[in-house]
């Protein structure tokens, strides 16, 4: 009866252990369900901290916010308000964190986002710490804490984590693109960026060099060879096939081509010179 009794304790200890699969583990990382449906997602990029404009993003059709804490101010106080403000909102929030850091992914983990966009990956050992500080045991180091994360995703947030979780490593210098295969062959890395624009910083090439277009065919070449996401800029989407998961325009840039349409609809002539003709068969411009 006792070794009985023993061996019920340690099923049950073990109950936790159990693939998240095998629990019918509840989804709620609707990019994460979208990518495995093959979709492609498209993310808004925000770098401010008012929360009234993080919500028109989050609400205006995007499939998740790419929340820009490595080139901008922002801090962590200002993120978890504004993931806050609009936690009914369709788009969920991602961060590109400033560094894998134990302490930049628990924060950032702990106010509520369901991915993390980790830049300047070098290395695959710079990966496999991102993952390892990013999960909870056993599978990594993430420790409980507090934070608004239950209250975002639920009471069975820290079992559900490990299986809502997206990592996703950017490539950006010649070196990571050398070890892009490494990087992208790591357990808990489902998605590897290719970082256009300082691919050709560090390359000193721009789109449409053959030196280029080869390291972007290696870091894509290099990714789908390890079955995970590749991933870049909006303006990809229609420019090159095989991409799934993209950056798209800041809020900047958003408020310029929104300005610039709603004019344009006003006063059709407002950016055509004098004499020019909107629409065929139309008056000129004054």
């Amino acid at each position: 009866m006792k070794t009985l009794r023993l061996a019920l304790i340690a099923l049950l200890s073990l109950a936790w252990l159990l693939p998240a699969q095998a629990q019918n583990t509840r989804m709620y990382n609707t990019v994460k369900t979208k990518l495995a449906a093959g979709e492609q997602v498209v993310g808004g990029t925000v770098d401010t901290p008012d929360p009234e404009i993080y919500c028109a993003m989050a609400n205006s059709g995007f499939d998740f916010i790419w929340i820009e804490m490595q080139h901008s101010s922002l801090n962590y106080t200002d993120v978890a308000r504004m993931i806050w403000a609009c936690r009914d909102a369709p788009a969920v929030p991602f961060i590109r964190i400033p560094n894998a850091t134990e302490g930049d992914i628990q924060k950032a983990t702990d106010i509520g986002a369901l991915g993390l966009i980790v830049p300047m990956v070098d290395t695959a050992e710079k990966m496999e710490q991102a993952v390892h500080f990013a999960k909870y045991p056993p599978e990594g180091r993430r420790s409980q804490g507090g934070g608004q994360y239950g209250r975002l995703w639920g009471s069975d947030y820290r079992q559900t984590w490990n299986d809502n979780l997206m990592v996703i490593a950017m490539v950006e210098t010649l070196i990571g693109v050398e070890a892009s295969a490494e990087i992208a062959g790591v357990d808990g890395v489902d998605a590897v960026f290719v970082a256009s624009g300082d691919l050709a910083s560090f390359s000193g090439k721009r789109q449409g060099d053959p030196d280029y277009e080869a390291l972007v065919d290696k870091i894509k070449s290099d990714t789908e060879s390890e079955g995970k996401i590749v991933g870049g800029p909006s303006a990809w989407i229609q420019e090159r096939e095989g991409y799934q998961f993209f950056q798209g325009p800041s809020t900047g840039s958003l408020i310029r081509i929104g300005t610039r349409v709603a004019l344009e609809e006003a006063d059709p002539c407002r950016f055509l010179p004098s004499g020019a003709t909107p629409v065929a068969g139309e008056n000129p411009c004054p």
